[in-house]
């Protein structure tokens, strides 16, 4: 079920960012969005891979995220960084999970917050970075 959707020089590339190459469209070339893959066959939203993981498609689009999602893990790591940094689980609302960094302090992030996309890419690390869109209420806290 091979489908063939790509140029000679993505696929030499030898890496799987060709498969997640846009169709060119009229919103601005520096606008930051994630880029995910949707199934053609089951209608499956998923990040970074190659065959749907529902059916074993290959037949994927590529779709723009709007960017909001919602917090479904929050852990503080201290590894490898002069400060504690957390790290997230991010449902968004297309339907899809990708793991990236809230910011704000790493306590202070739990699960069910809502967050928009600050930067499709951190300039250190290379994953999705967040921003906090309202401060939940937390009266027992």
């Amino acid at each position: 079920m091979y489908h063939h959707s790509g140029s000679a020089a993505q696929q030499g590339a030898g890496s799987a960012a060709g498969v997640l190459t846009p169709a060119r469209d009229h919103r601005a070339a520096d606008e930051e969005t994630i880029l995910f893959q949707r199934c053609t066959w089951c209608g499956t939203a998923m990040y970074h891979r190659l065959l749907c993981p529902v059916c074993q498609g290959s037949d994927l689009r590529t779709e723009r995220s709007e960017g909001v999602g919602t917090v479904r893990h929050s852990t503080v790591v201290h590894r490898n960084t002069p400060a504690a940094r957390n790290v997230s689980l991010i449902e968004m609302a297309e339907g899809f999970v990708v793991r990236g960094r809230v910011m704000g302090p790493p306590i202070g992030i739990h699960s069910g917050d809502r967050v928009r996309l600050s930067t499709a890419k951190d300039p250190v690390r290379g994953e999705p970075v967040f921003q906090l869109i309202d401060e939940p209420y937390r009266a027992w806290t």
